[in-house]
């Protein structure tokens, strides 16, 4: 025989897509929410989302040549992560902390345990809650959309959510919850524009809806039984943004889709019970956190049986 046979570990078929080209996908999906993030708050949101991209670039490289290990900052992971951290900021957070926190989603939480696809939560989430404990104040603190036109930095608001906790202000109208036009995180604001990512990821069958469809469907179901608006909790907050891209992260949800089920809804549940009974206004960032230390224990309950394996223990019970 002059043909060779040649004997490899599996996958034997590949789809020819890198982690590189997918990652592209995925900053590609964010470009509407940075558009509109510099339209509703200037050019501090760009440097906002400057700082944290290029401080996780080179907090990866860093990290990555301090442990002798390859080099990832090609794979476009760092710059993800970045732009995701930075949709999870208040625009009026100094870039200094904004800095803090791509450096603890890099090296504490992506690198120390790993590199991409080790960490067993989103980095972008879990730095943000790191700030959220260190910064209160600066984290908790909103300017009001085109703040920048007023000539002055001075000009706040609250949040949505936060006039619904509180009970008291007046709710900006569904156009604007749905255009973005009030307070929040640079991201987070305008759902048109992430509504139009999470529909390029799905036609690219970079995420699948389920993840989002599910959390979202969970929350509808909540917010119907203790008699909320169900499209304010829809459209404030982060549920959008959490949904659509750190919820359906790869690494830290589950793969089967009974998993994925219920991930999604363990993430509505406790988003919602967050809303409704704790002192904080959102509870997005927290339910997927928890609901990444739960995965392996979700795929674990829920992986596939092999097939045959009932029919061949039938057998060998029959035998004896």
């Amino acid at each position: 025989m002059k043909e060779k046979l040649l004997v490899s570990s599996s996958p034997h078929l590949r789809c020819g897509r890198t982690t590189n080209r997918i990652m592209l996908d995925v900053i590609i999906a964010m470009m509407p929410a940075v558009i509109a993030s510099c339209i509703f708050f200037g050019v501090r949101a760009l440097i906002i989302v400057a700082v944290c991209v290029a401080t996780c670039v080179v907090s990866e490289f860093v990290c990555r040549k301090v442990m002798k290990r390859e080099n990832t900052i090609a794979d476009l992971s760092a710059v993800v992560t970045g732009i995701l951290l930075a949709f999870n900021l208040p625009v009026s957070l100094h870039p200094v902390m904004a800095a803090i926190g791509s450096v603890v989603a890099i090296v504490v939480v992506k690198q120390m345990f790993g590199g991409l696809g080790q960490n067993f939560v989103n980095p972008a989430l879990a730095a943000r809650i790191v700030l959220l404990v260190s910064f209160p104040a600066q984290m908790s603190t909103w300017n009001a959309p085109f703040y920048y036109l007023g000539g002055t930095d001075s000009i706040t608001t609250a949040t949505p959510l936060g006039i619904l906790s509180e009970g008291g202000g007046e709710m900006p109208s569904y156009l604007d919850l749905f255009l973005g036009n009030h307070g929040g995180s640079l991201g987070e604001t305008c759902a048109l524009a992430l509504i139009l990512g999470g529909i390029y990821l799905v036609i690219r069958r970079v995420i699948n809806p389920l993840i989002p469809l599910c959390y979202m469907a969970t929350v509808v179901i909540f917010s119907l039984i203790f008699g909320r608006d169900i499209l304010v909790d829809l459209l404030s907050g982060g549920l959008m943004l959490g949904a659509i891209f750190m919820a359906t992260d790869y690494a830290t949800s589950p793969i089967n889709w009974k998993g994925k089920i219920i991930f999604a809804v363990g993430c509505g549940i406790i988003t919602m019970l967050i809303r409704i009974f704790a002192s904080l206004p959102e509870g997005v960032s927290y339910s997927i956190i928890i609901m990444n230390v739960l995965t392996p224990h979700i795929e674990r309950l829920t992986r596939p049986r092999p097939f045959g394996s009932k029919v061949r223990k039938e057998e060998n019970h029959n035998e004896a």
